[in-house]
């Protein structure tokens, strides 16, 4: 399960070329012809297997690889191991490397660099340390193998290791040397140059890339907080790409030649929990009259102004693990009833959100206004994003609401939230079907038998609302028409490693 991208404080970035005339750009001294990409906040560090920002990953996508990787269809495909074969156990994975490749430092990339990666995340007890929640040890029998050993059939062993680049093999020099987080030195397409505070991150192409040398000679981050500023900046041909675009633009945006928009399904979501280890939300009546009084249409419209899709179950239609669901509505006397039946009738609620996911403010609101004619008053508790993690880790708050991002198996969208025993179960849900369905899913190697019981599992976390799911949002980005060869993701993944820029150099 990736974890949730964690957006940190960021130091409000000027636009770059204030002082300039349009489609002319500051020499940054990235060199002349680096694709600009405009991201919405600064990285917290660098350091692929310690950091959760979200906008740290879209800068380390280009700069570290993983052993097998998600493509476009999120199907996992070979990387830095070429190929892999299972043992008819389905307890040993072996995965051979391929030859050749070098990190950026020119130091030669083998198996005792993959051995050490693993380590570090299970050792230190690192946020993915979950992804080996079921290996027994990693081993390198030589510089070009691999060999995972595992204490159960582990299905999902390749999205675990590969999903995203929290799980990037690192190198051992970079890490001891302590620079990791601040000059970080990978495998992948582009190596980092230089990081000015509030401004900018610059990578270079790296020529020696075993995919083949980007067609760009480099990508330069600009952080610019504002979205209509970024847009701005992108119209006027100052930046050459972006994914901080407002919502409220798009329907005017489809219709503008100058510029590329896509707005593309994604796996993430967005949902409301009710803590159920404080009365009335630990009765499932309550629970559900809740999501009989919240307005999913009104929340969508609110917060993307339309370009999300409103559902009820984590993962989108459209995935293959997609269940079909549809068991609620906006029926405020169907939530009567339920709380007539349960012999409650709360009238006042606590919201927690935090202004770092604005999108948690503007439903709020809304949801407010969804709970007034039940008689609940909402208590809208906005905090920052620390305090948001402190309240909910504590228990303290009646209901929240949160995403969860960057999703591919279905494992990463249920167990961590919705086992007893799930690392991310804040609101105490536990329910001995979904348990044993959820452990199942885990070691289950029959595709369909596996598909069922996360069909099972999903339709009683909704009928009991573990979590009461809001909509899946959209990936939206916006390019110049100069730039091909590149595509928004539904796994929000940012590559520039095929990309090209035609035409309209720098002036």
């Amino acid at each position: 399960m990736r974890p949730l991208r964690t957006v940190v404080s960021v130091v409000v970035a000027a636009l770059v070329a204030v002082s300039c005339a349009p489609a002319q750009r500051v020499d940054l001294g990235q060199g002349p012809g680096n694709l600009i990409a405009a991201i919405a906040g600064e990285p917290d560090q660098l350091d692929p297997q310690k950091t959760s920002a979200y906008f740290s990953f879209e800068v380390l996508e280009n700069v570290f690889d993983t052993l097998v990787e998600p493509d476009a269809d999120l199907e996992m495909k070979p990387a830095l191991a070429e190929s892999w074969t299972v043992s008819p156990d389905q307890l040993a994975w072996t995965f051979l490397l391929r030859k050749g490749v070098t990190f950026h430092d020119g130091s030669p990339f083998t198996a005792s660099d993959v051995v050490y990666s693993y380590r570090r995340i299970i050792d230190e007890k690192l946020s993915n340390v979950d992804k080996f929640s079921s290996v027994a040890d990693v081993t390198a029998p030589d510089d070009g193998t691999v060999v995972i050993t595992v204490t159960r059939p582990t299905p999902n062993l390749l999205t675990n290791i590969g999903g995203f680049k929290g799980m990037a093999i690192v190198s051992r020099k970079n890490v001891e040397s302590g620079q990791i987080a601040t000059h970080p030195i990978g495998t992948g397409p582009f190596s980092f140059v230089s990081q000015k505070s509030g401004d900018s991150i610059v990578l270079k192409a790296n020529p020696n890339y075993w995919g083949g040398p980007p067609r760009i000679p480099g990508v330069t981050f600009e952080f610019i907080t504002e979205p209509s500023t970024a847009l701005s900046a992108l119209q006027a041909g100052e930046i050459d790409w972006t994914d901080s675009v407002p919502t409220q633009r798009i329907s005017q945006l489809k219709d503008d030649d100058s510029i590329h928009l896509a707005v593309t399904p994604s796996n993430d979501y967005w949902y409301l929990a009710l803590n159920e280890a404080k009365a009335p939300w630990n009765d499932p009546r309550v629970r559900q009259a809740i999501a009989y009084g919240v307005d999913r249409k009104s929340i969508v419209q609110a917060t993307s102004y339309g370009s999300a899709t409103a559902n009820q179950l984590a993962i989108p239609e459209g995935n293959p693990w997609y269940t079909p669901y549809d068991k609620y509505r906006y029926d405020t006397d169907e939530a009567r009833r339920l709380l007539d039946e349960a012999g409650v009738h709360p009238d006042r609620m606590d919201l927690l959100v935090t202004s770092e996911y604005p999108e948690t403010v503007t439903a709020a609101q809304v949801i407010a206004d969804n709970l007034a004619p039940l008689g609940i008053t909402v208590n809208i508790r906005t905090v920052d994003f620390a305090t948001w993690l402190d309240e909910q880790n504590s228990g303290n708050f009646d209901m929240l609401m949160m995403g969860w991002l960057g999703n591919i198996d279905p494992d990463d969208f249920y167990y961590a939230q919705h086992h007893t025993d799930g690392a991310n179960n804040a609101q105490k849900f536990s329910n001995p079907d979904v348990d044993r369905l959820l452990d199942a899913g885990r070691t289950e190697t029959d595709r369909a038998v596996r598909q069922q019981d996360y069909a099972k599992a999903a339709t009683i976390i909704a009928d009991q609302v573990s979590y009461l799911y809001l909509y899946n949002p959209s990936v939206i980005q916006a390019w110049t028409t100069r730039l091909s060869g590149y595509e928004a993701r539904r796994d929000g993944a940012i590559r520039f490693r095929t990309a090209s820029l035609s035409g309209g150099e720098d002036q």
